[in-house]
């Protein structure tokens, strides 16, 4: 399997919710297994552990089988959520990239034994398998997203902010905000009206997560360097309605 720069996945990919029930070949899970391993956290000091396993495992709870999930346990340090939305969206994109079908699920759940196979608190679920859908969208324009002008104050990084624009979210709520300029992009969410906030607020710092690693990657691919810091000055004097999560400072290589 291959992973390339992720950049042109972000502006096809899409969320596969049919999947052929068989299972991917041994070499397959092995390869999607050391891929696994070797995620990138945003917080290096979280604790977290990624299982591959099976629908047989899973409480469906309505959803649409798939043969295989990725079920996420993590610490509950500060920071925890954003961090498993970060680490999991690297996985959604290599799916896609090697022909895969993937999909987050928050509302399917481990069944017991695997839950308390871990000592870690079970955060949610990617289904992935072979696509019964087609894979990849036609078009940009398939994507139901906020434009731009309605999720930044940033000048002069649109090629940026497009793809964290087309990042998936639950329920297409789409929470990140971003500003600052072509140097430095500092990111927040936005907080939800109290009804909205009973159906998504546990998903928002996840959402934010895979936003941030969608613009790690749209910068990788202009050939820039990227530095992560979580600024405090900036948390504390977050404009009324937002929380900030992190900046991202950004050079030529």
């Amino acid at each position: 399997m291959k992973k390339d720069d992720y950049y042109p996945i972000i502006f096809k990919r899409k969320s596969i919710r049919n999947y052929d029930l068989n299972p991917l070949d041994n070499n397959n899970l092995k390869e999607i297994s050391e891929e696994v391993d070797n995620l990138i956290p945003l917080f290096s000091n979280i604790k977290t552990e990624i299982k591959i396993i099976s629908t047989e495992d899973v409480k469906q709870r309505f959803m649409k089988k798939a043969p295989h999930y990725l079920a996420v346990f993590s610490d509950t340090s500060e920071g925890y959520l954003t961090n498993v939305g970060f680490m999991l969206q690297q996985m959604d994109l290599f799916f896609s990239s090697n022909g895969i079908g993937s999909c987050w699920q928050g509302i399917p759940i481990p069944k017991a034994e695997i839950l308390n196979g871990s000592n870690l608190k079970f955060i949610i679920l990617m289904a992935f398998g072979k696509p019964l859908d087609p894979l990849y969208r036609d078009s940009v324009n398939e994507f139901k997203r906020k434009p731009i002008e309605k999720i930044s104050k940033v000048n002069g990084a649109d090629n940026l902010l497009e793809a964290t624009r087309l990042a998936p979210s639950a329920t297409n709520s789409q929470p990140w905000f971003f500003t600052g300029n072509d140097t430095a992009i500092s990111v927040y969410s936005i907080k939800p009206n109290f009804l909205k906030a009973m159906v998504v607020n546990k998903y928002i710092p996840i959402d934010v997560g895979i936003s941030i690693y969608h613009l790690k990657v749209a910068a990788e691919h202009f050939g820039k360097k990227i530095q992560i810091i979580f600024d405090k000055d900036e948390k504390k004097d977050s404009p009324k309605g937002y929380t900030y999560y992190a900046t991202l400072k950004f050079s030529m290589e």
